[in-house]
């Protein structure tokens, strides 16, 4: 459609959508067609089997939307050249679903908005489903296996939920113009100036032209890699202090990455700099408030309790992922554990230890706890009467262009995603029935309902910040709480909560990539749930050929390293809430009681900063915003403070130097200067991986691969030693 029909200068009222995103629409461009269905479920297929296999193996790649998206590129280009362009008519009912009215296997070039419907399906199947998780722990760790039937039900139950959350969450979280969703820019911008290869975005008025700019961060960045990825590994694990000073205790948790609080500031690995989400990306706003948040938590409080030995962690590391017993070692869940019966051993767990958490861990637990409160209080408080008039009414007087543009195509009716959310719902209520689960039904609907009340809220973050949020510790603690004592039981209530967050929200991303990329709203629909479907009996085929045939699948020892680690990391995580349970690490008494009172604090905040706002008006004040603080102080561990502080650095330069001083360079480059160092950097660690590492079984041994590992940050050492007895803390638990 040509812009003049609604004013040749509307556009979005946000900067960073108008350097990103086209405002006009030409509807007679096709979108589904063979090429890209073709393209879209190679690439899902191809790419989910993968990443499911490099989900069982440490260390592996992962293969992301980004590496897809510039992939499909020269293969669409290919068919277009290779196909027949012969014509069939299609019939008339396919129109409901999207389909064109005439078919042919090669339209003319491969356009843009082929790319994006390809991108779309293969981005459903990019990421292992978190249900994965419970089947691999409940048949290698309890030795129980439900059947392939069962698989294939929960993974795609979960899925599915998440799916109908998605589509009727869009009046709130897809229409609205200030939902920027900004990992999408970046997804436009690429997809733009792929398909703009002969003239500059701008129309060509000479200068370094997009697509080249790209060609040269491209290759700057997948050369650059082989250094902090391969060759000196240092430049990525960058505790330079610890390098000076290996053996002081003080100095290696300050400073180190490994089970430090990297107070090193800075890394030359890309991968770390955004290990949080691109600072090219992240508004300056949201990146002030989440380092600032971080800052406070990790290098003031943290220190300051540690070195005080509140909770006896002094006894051990300053910052792990691991729990430990009293005597600062890694918890040995398998001595508390009666695996015939699937039950806590109380008997051993008295004699044994209590819980321990690495002061980092302990504050994470608690920062989570804020968020759980914060998020939804801050939620009601400021985006309650916009969520309530949206209720009311789905058209909008304040529609932006590209809403305005989309109007022009029917729309999908909220009936259809409702339909599969029934179904899905009464699905999994099946599943837990029928299979010995231990899980209550009653307790699948509380799961869902936390699910379901943080879709709204999460949603709110992540399309203003780019940030997703995690509500997996109130879920462990809601679940603990409810069905004690049943692992399984826990297990499936983690699955249900957490994923029909996570996938919801993957969901409503790529239907605001579809919206800004003008997709109709009704093909979206068709390629996301026929994705869905494909992408499950993927990867349930994937995971049980592993187990079929990987005799020591999961074994620490595991020859080519499929040692499951996040399997483990669940598996473990449902002894301590599932068998040992909540109430023996929070109840009334116990030592980390006063971490609930995080809960209050969480619900308070966004009051205060409310309150200021009001006091305040039109000052700094305004951009306080508490659970963005929260959501990204929570990556600690296993993140490091150098994940922060070069985050924050490089968006300093970028998004706050660079846009302010020289805007039309920002809106030109800066979405594609960061495509180009994702999609350069994730190339060349697969490469290295499929080509050096895998192969001759690791790095080459020089010095900058060894010095980070020859300090006390990379051996965990604790500040104080342990008393004589040989343990640490109370005497009864």
């Amino acid at each position: 459609m040509d812009p003049d029909f609604y004013g040749e200068e509307e556009d979005s009222p946000f900067p960073e959508v108008r350097a990103s995103v086209s405002n006009i629409d030409d509807m007679d461009i096709p979108c589904l067609t063979f090429r890209s269905i073709f393209l879209g479920l190679f690439f899902a297929i191809i790419v989910t089997a993968l990443n499911v296999f490099f989900y069982f193996r440490y260390p592996s790649p992962f293969i992301t939307p980004i590496l897809v998206q510039v992939l499909a590129y020269p293969c669409g280009k290919f068919l277009a050249y290779l196909l027949p362009a012969t014509e069939w008519r299609l019939p008339q009912w396919s129109r409901r679903f999207g389909c064109p009215e005439d078919f042919s296997f090669n339209p003319g070039p491969f356009n843009i908005k082929e790319h994006t419907v390809l991108v779309i399906i293969a981005n459903i199947a990019t990421g292992p489903a978190f249900a994965l998780n419970f089947s691999v722990a409940a048949e290698k760790f309890y030795g129980v296996d439900l059947g392939a039937g069962f698989d294939i039900l929960l993974i795609l139950t979960t899925q599915i939920i998440g799916f109908g959350i998605a589509g009727l969450c869009r009046r709130f979280l897809v229409w609205p113009a200030a939902m920027i969703w900004p990992q999408n820019l970046v997804f436009c911008t690429l997809l733009n100036t792929l398909h703009a290869e002969d003239d500059d975005i701008d129309g060509g008025n000479g200068g370094l032209s997009r697509f080249k700019f790209l060609v040269w961060v491209f290759s700057g960045a997948f050369f650059w890699y082989f250094l902090p990825g391969f060759l000196f590994q240092a430049l990525s694990a960058f505790s330079w202090v610890c390098w000076i000073a290996p053996n002081n205790v003080v100095v290696n948790q300050l400073f180190g990455v490994s089970t430090g609080l990297g107070m090193g500031l800075f890394t030359f690995d890309w991968s770390q700099i955004a290990y949080i989400g691109s600072p090219l990306v992240i508004p300056w706003w949201a990146q002030v408030n989440v380092f600032f948040g971080f800052f406070f938590a990790f290098w003031v409080i943290v220190p300051a309790m540690y070195y005080t030995n509140v909770w006896d962690s002094a006894y051990l590391p300053i910052s792990s992922s691991s729990v430990y017993d009293r005597f600062g070692e890694t918890y040995q869940t398998s001595a508390v554990v009666d695996t015939a019966r699937m039950a806590l051993n109380v008997t051993a767990y008295e004699e044994y230890s209590p819980l321990y958490l690495p002061i980092t861990y302990a504050t994470s637990y608690g920062l989570a706890f804020m968020l759980a409160t914060s998020i939804i209080v801050h939620t009601a408080i400021y985006h309650g009467k916009e969520i309530m008039a949206r209720v009311r009414s789905v058209k909008n007087s304040e529609d932006d262009i590209h809403m305005k543009l989309m109007r022009e195509y029917p729309e999908v009716p909220d009936w259809w995603y409702m339909v599969f959310l029934v179904i899905s719902v009464g699905m999994s209520i099946a599943a837990v029935a029928a299979w010995d689960t231990q899980m209550p039904v009653w307790s699948l609907i509380v799961s869902l309902i936390i699910g379901f009340l943080y879709i709204l809220p999460g949603g709110f973050i992540y399309a203003m910040t780019n940030t997703q949020i995690s509500v997996n510790l109130i879920i462990e603690l809601v679940g603990g709480y409810i069905i004690p004592g049943l692992p399984f039981a826990n297990m499936l209530f983690k699955v249900y909560a957490a994923q029909s967050v996570g996938v919801g929200l993957s969901f409503v991303q790529d239907l605001k990539l579809g919206h800004y990329m003008k997709i109709p709203p009704r093909t979206t629909f068709t390629i996301q749930i026929s994705s869905t479907f494909i992408a499950a009996f993927v990867q349930v085929g994937v995971k049980r050929w592993l187990v079929a045939t990987v005799e020591d699948f999961c074994d620490p020892q595991q020859a080519a390293l499929l040692i499951c680690p996040s399997a483990r990391v669940f598996y473990s995580s449902s002894i301590i809430w599932g068998l040992v349970g909540p109430a023996r690490q929070f109840g009334i008494g116990h030592l980390y009681n006063p971490i609930l009172w995080w809960l209050l604090a969480g619900a308070i905040a966004p009051v205060v900063s409310w309150a200021l706002t009001k006091r305040y008006p039109n000052t700094w004040v305004e951009y306080i915003n508490v659970p963005v603080a929260l959501t990204g102080a929570i990556f600690m561990p296993p993140a490091t403070g150098i994940n922060f502080s070069s985050w924050f650095l490089f968006g300093f330069v970028f998004q706050f130097l660079l846009r302010r001083r020289y805007y039309s360079v920002w809106a030109k480059f800066n979405f594609v200067l960061s495509a180009g160092l994702d999609a350069g950097t994730v190339c060349s660690a697969v490469f290295i991986f499929f080509t050096l590492m895998l192969p001759k079984g690791g790095t080459i041994c020089e010095w900058g691969n060894n010095v980070f590992a020859e300090t006390l940050d990379y051996n965990g050492v604790a500040y104080k030693p342990l008393p004589e007895e040989g343990f640490f803390g109370r005497s009864t638990w």
